[in-house]
């Protein structure tokens, strides 16, 4: 009895177990893609806006961390806050006043700065309209089984977002650049967040199929921003992308968190400004898509019937003979700069010059005090 009753619980585990690993598996293929591109935009200049740089580098800091590549990343900054002279820590760009989590990184990469960001750059890259010349880092080299995240910030109002205080993009605009990716195979799925005043405005005029929108605040209303800083003088994050990095500090790659959670960060409470979001276009239910699913990249496994010969031998690295004795060439990398050791060295001890015209006013005094003591009839013994 007892037997029987050992091997019923040992089937029965052997049921559940399998029927979580077949749940597991059809959550893992059930979005479709294969691959994942974040493009990142902050499109204010200036120092007083150096908390829409914040915001961008801080979700770059995300999606680098959770596996996104910086090849599948399109950076685009409008300002080097970084660098600015009025930082009082230079290369640096930190998200909180406490000044411990510094965003910009050691390793972060630009793809366009400054004046590159524009309205017709970001649609280019949106589209794939880019002259041959552009190089690779510079391109959104998406397909049909792509998860794009596309994440935007800066100032807006209803219905258009401004591009460096001197272009805008309207909402229509940005609608029909994502119908033309739809229609050229760039994307599988696609999640779109802004941080802006009447951010919601901006999502209106999809009409895209698999879009999933955030936004920071409704039609009406304002994107506050956060954490003032006094020594900087700016804030230094806005709001919701504020609580959007605290939430994603918690994800890892193999989180289960779905995107209904993520349509619970910085409640009015917090924002001040409401949040929205839109689902109505996308094919699936939210609640089974996975935050990783857009933040996250994915390395799947993909079943072939197709034969593979794998039996060939290996070609081995010819060897030339030297005094009748194999020898191979060793390589070695060449020395790098030593960066870290540059950066925290000390500074180096001038050599003492004299300013410039010490001389010639050492000079001047000579003669002024020789004129006054001995006159101009003494002149000849000097010449």
């Amino acid at each position: 009895m007892k037997i029987l009753i050992l091997f019923s619980l040992f089937a029965l585990y052997v049921f559940t177990d399998s029927v979580n690993v077949e749940n597991s598996a059809g959550q893992f293929f059930s979005s479709g893609h294969t691959n994942n591109w974040a493009v990142l935009v902050c499109t204010s200049r200036f120092w007083f806006n150096y908390r829409h740089v914040a915001n961008t580098l801080s979700v770059y800091r995300s999606v680098k961390r959770l596996g996104i590549p910086d090849s599948h990343i399109v950076l685009m900054l409008a300002d080097d806050m970084a660098c600015n002279h009025r930082n009082p820590k230079p290369a640096t760009v930190f998200s909180h006043k406490n000044m411990e989590l510094n965003v910009y990184g050691d390793d972060v990469e630009v793809d366009y700065r400054g004046y590159e960001v524009t309205v017709e750059n970001f649609l280019r890259v949106l589209t794939g309209r880019l002259p041959p010349s552009t190089p690779r880092s510079k391109r959104l080299l998406s397909d049909d089984r792509s998860n794009i995240l596309i994440y935007l910030t800066g100032h807006g109002g209803n219905g258009f977002l401004k591009f460096q205080d001197s272009e805008e993009i309207s909402n229509v605009e940005l609608a029909d650049a994502f119908e033309q990716m739809w229609q050229k195979r760039r994307y599988n799925e696609l999640l779109f967040i802004i941080d802006t005043c009447q951010g919601a405005s901006m999502y209106e005029r999809f009409y895209s199929p698999n879009i999933m929108a955030l936004a920071s605040s409704q039609v009406g209303e304002d994107s506050l921003s956060h954490q003032p800083d006094l020594a900087i003088g700016v804030h230094l994050m806005d709001r919701y992308t504020f609580y959007l990095l605290e939430f994603l500090e918690d994800i890892h790659p193999s989180s289960k968190t779905n995107m209904n959670d993520l349509f619970k960060v910085c409640p009015r409470s917090q924002c001040v400004s409401t949040p929205g979001h839109r689902t109505d276009l996308f094919l699936r239910n939210p609640g089974s898509v996975l935050i990783t699913d857009f933040f996250g990249s994915v390395r799947k496994v993909e079943i072939t019937t197709e034969v593979l010969n794998l039996t060939h031998p290996i070609q081995q690295a010819e060897e030339s003979a030297v005094n009748g004795e194999s020898h191979r060439e060793v390589y070695s990398y060449v020395d790098q700069l030593p960066v870290s050791e540059i950066i925290h060295q000390k500074p180096k001890q001038k050599d003492w010059h004299p300013p410039d015209g010490f001389i010639l006013g050492l000079w001047t005094l000579i003669l002024l005090v020789f004129f006054k003591t001995y006159g101009v009839k003494h002149l000849k013994h000097i010449f």
